[in-house]
């Protein structure tokens, strides 16, 4: 099914709440300002939802703070929960924006938004808690990013082909900036009166308000809400479960999302665990803790969001050179520039002897983020390049819910092979996908450039 809008069809009327006659590849039925209103709201709320899909990985290792008892292993597993969830829930909303239409998906999600919020509310208060409980409060946050597979196919119904590198790289960009604002705000919530509810609290005098930054998004998912319903209109694209299916009778569909785990799968699976990863290599939990004070010690909490910052910006940033030069070259160059930073953070974590190699560590991780953001941004690009417009919104949606299943992986993956080892197993990876990406899209006279 194609979204080509036939010869006879009348003039572009955008007065009701389905667009007639919409077709961005003819200028004179399109409307910019309809499709940048609609990409400014569906980016806020996927932002918020980003927000949401982290709230366990920033609250989770501050919890034995407030009087919880966790392992190290209980937390990872935490962390990974919503990785999980989301992977599921984006095989449900890549079909949604040709069923349900843009309006209703991203009006209703951000209401949804409010359930985990809330739950977690009212969770943290009591260090009784069980673990189990906290899984499945950390398995419902994977609804915030889920919305992705929903929110970047639509996109691509309201922009032409040679502005859909800037227009997905600018939503996918500031909506992965969610992952970040939560982490980095966290600590601030956490230590401030915020709305006067120190009141609920359980918490022994200077233990962290935890329960702030499980709320402070909940009004700007209510408004994100509203936004949608107001001023948010449908494209006449329609197609059933069954009519979408065709996506996976494409071998492009399952290369791509191949080289989408590598960028995005790693990019977030390290984002949800840099602080674990810095605590167990570095930090209170390693075993330099045993010799040193604990202010001598990283602490993860305060390194975890600039990954995911740096990551989240080169998408977007990256877009319009996506748009310039084709994605399909900056996704080799990402595959070589993860795999050699990935190789050399391998080789840190498996020498680490002293606190003082951290910033080393660190600074490879926050190169592998770097590259893993171009490639973010490039995937993307070459999607609605070598593929039909709505198989491409299909194919997206697919391999986001694939390479969401990264947080989860690498968060139980960590919790039963070395550090090293899986730095070095993923840099491994990384050279594979470098090589299909040469081979089938990038070399000259490739079979499928884009």
């Amino acid at each position: 099914m194609s979204q080509s809008v036939p010869q006879d069809t009348p003039a572009l009327d955008t007065s009701g709440k389905v667009l007639q006659g919409w077709n961005p590849e003819e200028p004179e039925r399109w409307s910019s300002r309809i499709a940048w209103t609609t990409l400014a709201i569906t980016t806020f709320s996927l932002t918020l939802g980003f927000t949401v899909w982290f709230l366990p990985s920033a609250v989770a290792p501050r919890l034995n703070e407030i009087g919880f008892s966790l392992s190290k292993n209980e937390i990872y597993w935490i962390t990974s929960m919503p990785g999980l969830s989301c992977g599921a829930l984006r095989l449900i909303y890549m079909f949604l924006p040709a069923t349900i239409g843009s309006r209703r998906m991203i009006g209703w999600s951000s209401l949804l938004f409010v359930l985990p919020m809330l739950g977690w509310f009212f969770a943290v208060q009591n260090p009784g808690t069980s673990f189990v409980t906290l899984l499945g409060l950390a398995f419902t946050c994977g609804i915030g990013a889920a919305t992705f597979s929903g929110y970047m196919p639509s996109t691509g119904f309201y922009f032409p082909k040679s502005k859909s590198g800037t227009a997905l790289g600018l939503q996918g960009g500031l909506g992965n900036m969610g992952m970040s604002v939560i982490q980095l705000a966290a600590p601030f919530l956490m230590s401030t009166s915020l709305f006067g509810l120190t009141w609920v609290t359980p918490y022994a005098e200077g233990a962290p308000h935890v329960f702030n930054a499980t709320v402070f998004f909940l009004p700007w998912s209510l408004i994100a809400a509203f936004l949608a319903f107001r001023f948010i209109k449908d494209v006449p694209v329609k197609a059933n479960v069954r009519q979408q299916l065709d996506i996976f009778g494409n071998p492009d569909t399952w290369l791509m999302t191949v080289l989408y785990i590598m960028t995005f799968g790693i990019f977030s699976g390290f984002a949800a665990q840099t602080a674990n990863i810095i605590n167990n290599t570095y930090g209170a939990s390693s075993t330099l803790a045993g010799t040193l004070s604990a202010a001598d010690l990283p602490k993860g909490a305060s390194y975890a969001f600039i990954g995911t910052l740096i990551g989240s910006f080169l998408r977007f940033a990256w877009g319009p050179l996506c748009d310039r030069f084709g994605g399909a070259i900056w996704t080799f160059v990402s595959a070589i520039g993860m795999a050699a930073s990935m190789a050399f953070c391998g080789f840190q974590a498996a020498t680490a002897d002293s606190p003082g190699d951290f910033p080393v560590f660190m600074a490879g991780l926050l190169t592998m983020f770097f590259f893993a953001g171009v490639g973010n941004a490039s995937t993307f690009k070459q999607m609605p390049m070598i593929m039909p417009k709505r198989q491409a919104g299909g194919a997206i949606g697919f391999t986001a819910a694939v390479a969401s299943l990264g947080p989860f992986l690498v968060g139980i993956a960590l919790t039963v092979i070395e550090t090293s080892v899986f730095f070095y197993g993923c840099a491994a990876f990384c050279v594979l996908c470098a090589v299909i990406c040469w081979i089938r899209y990038a070399r000259p006279n490739a079979k499928r450039p884009g």
